[in-house]
């Protein structure tokens, strides 16, 4: 089993270390600190583990160390600052672990990006040997990249000539649309296997600077400063610390502080209730920070995030997920007026990005997404997220025959209407509407109304309103049928019809590069027993297929 949970004590590959506003992270990886048996981590190329490291890392600077404006990221080995994804690790996994493992890393870079655009924690990216393939991808996730200029080191993204794969963690489109490399210089250096080096890379918009090996030092430590000049994030601020999770798992269950999640393996299905806030949330600054991780927004979005990495790693033919609430609406808008009054505070702020970025990673999950509103939910705000970002959802129409619960109701608050973007740049709710502003107008004039299933369906917040005789029937009969068409097709389909409107870095990798990647690693030219990626290093030729599909 893939285990997300890791902390600085137990890293076998990075390093932290601080200096006033500055930290620097030091990737070393340990060579015989593979994730399974098989494979040296030589050359610092990383594999699943260390990555998981690296996530840890970002979001411990973010939450623990408010003090820290600008992030260094190097290499701590002579002359080589990344050999990217270890290559006998590639050609070993299965196909499942490969685009897994693109999709995790990819995740890890956004955040690094998100990080410099909006905490205000400033990337810097010092590539003081070589950096090949996701060694330079890792570098591009920074704002700014350093190369050491020594005559011999490079950038590169080899993959195509060498794996016959393509740059698994965005490289392609970060260097066209984020570094604005010109297209036939684009072309060139993504065919070229050993790279570009020294006045080409700086010319070519590859990086951003060279530097001397003997001012290396000095020049990253001043540049480090100067970006962190640009900071608002507070000098005294007080991090909170993000303890170890509640977690417990077994064959038929995972049960968290937030959430359970009951697997039908029957059905290929996993039900996930989430739970609200037990009681009134906190509302002043001061003791939202005194309760730290145990804020329930993100206590949530801890206990979800894991979660959701833990189904798509360890949980492959749980095909769909059934999302379910509980608890006390009232709670949950209370918890998101806490979030939006004090969204200046830096915490605060923190939380609304991290839950956004989770709400992303189950947007770009390949896994059927179907929402069940009964009585006794909660999809209030940041919970009816659930419930847009499904790619079906059903209401109760009433109540249950002998129940005394109240109808089901959802409620929308001001955490709907942008502070949860997608990966197109649109709230769920305009990516819902995306021809007209009216719904979501006609929306937003009732934050803080219960909707019941009808004036839900009339709002267009819901697909179907079975009442109490149809409800069991129609909920089994999706779920079944899901469980009926290939995964393959509905993979493509989820992704195609979730992510309307305008195209973006995001959307293009996981939309389109993802798509790419997933069926190239699968073809004969780079996983055959004569293809790229199998006979990589040890001296024989591919034989490819060279005509075009």
């Amino acid at each position: 089993m893939i285990n997300f949970a890791t902390s600085p004590e137990n890293y076998k590959h990075w390093k932290m270390a601080f200096d006033g506003p500055v930290a620097t992270l030091i990737m070393d990886v340990a060579e015989d600190g593979g994730m399974e048996p098989g494979y040296e981590l030589k050359l610092n190329s990383y594999d699943l583990g260390v990555d998981i490291e690296l996530y840890d890392a970002t979001q411990r600077l973010r939450f623990e160390h408010p003090e820290i404006k600008s992030v260094i990221i190097t290499s701590g080995k002579d002359r080589v600052f990344c050999a990217g994804a270890n290559i006998a690790m590639l050609g070993s996994a299965s196909h499942a672990h490969k685009v897994n493992f693109c999709k995790f890393t990819n995740e890890t870079r956004n955040g690094i990006e998100d990080s410099s655009l909006n905490s205000e924690q400033r990337y810097l990216c010092v590539v003081n040997g070589t950096a090949a393939g996701g060694g330079y991808e890792l570098a591009l996730a920074a704002e700014h990249i350093m190369l050491i200029d020594d005559g011999s080191s490079t950038v590169s993204l080899p993959e195509v000539p060498l794996l016959a794969v393509l740059p698994g963690t965005g490289g392609l489109t970060r260097v066209v649309d984020k570094r604005h490399v010109r297209r036939d210089h684009a072309d060139y250096f993504c065919t070229l296997n050993e790279g570009v080096k020294g006045k080409r890379a700086l010319e070519w918009k590859l990086v951003d600077e060279l530097v001397p090996r003997s001012k290396l030092a000095d020049m990253t430590k001043a540049r480090a400063i100067e970006m962190a000049k640009t900071s608002s994030r507070p000098d005294d601020g007080v991090g909170i610390t993000l303890s170890p999770l509640l977690k417990e798992v077994n064959e038929d269950k995972i049960v968290y502080k937030n959430i359970t999640c009951v697997f039908d393996r029957k059905n290929l299905a996993a039900e996930i209730t989430i739970k609200g806030p037990e009681d009134s949330p906190e509302k002043d600054i001061d003791l939202i920070h005194k309760a730290g991780a145990e804020f329930w927004p993100l206590s949530f979005a801890r206990d979800f995030d894991d979660l959701i990495l833990h189904l798509r790693s360890n949980e492959n033919e749980t095909t769909t997920w059934v999302f379910k609430t509980e608890g006390n609406p009232d709670y949950v808008e209370m918890a998101d007026n806490a979030l939006l009054d004090n969204e200046d505070n830096w915490l605060i702020k923190e939380i609304k990005l991290y839950l956004k970025r989770t709400f992303k990673r189950l947007d770009v999950s390949s896994r059927s997404i179907i929402t069940l509103v009964e009585p006794g939910s909660c999809f209030t705000g940041t919970l009816l997220e659930l419930v847009l970002a499904a790619d079906r959802s059903y209401m109760l129409d009433g109540t249950f025959e002998g129940s005394n619960i109240a109808h089901a109701c959802l409620r929308a608050t001001r955490m709907n209407f942008g502070d949860l973007t997608m990966c197109n740049g649109l709230s769920r709710l305009k990516t819902r509407f995306l021809d007209s502003d009216d719904e979501v107008i006609a929306i937003k004039s009732k934050i803080g109304e219960d909707f019941d299933a009808f004036a839900a369906d009339e709002l267009g917040l819901v697909t179907f309103i079975p009442d109490d005789i149809d409800w069991e029937d129609e909920v089994r009969i999706a779920i079944e049928e899901r469980a009926s068409y290939s995964g393959d097709a509905l993979t493509g389909m989820e992704a195609s019809l979730r992510f309307a409107g305008p195209e973006t870095i995001e959307t293009k990798i996981f939309g389109r590069l993802s798509a790419w990647q997933n069926w190239i690693f699968q073809r004969p030219n780079a996983v055959g027993s004569e293809g790229a990626l199998k006979l990589f290093g040890t001296g024989k030729q591919a034989n490819f297929d060279r005509k075009r599909v």
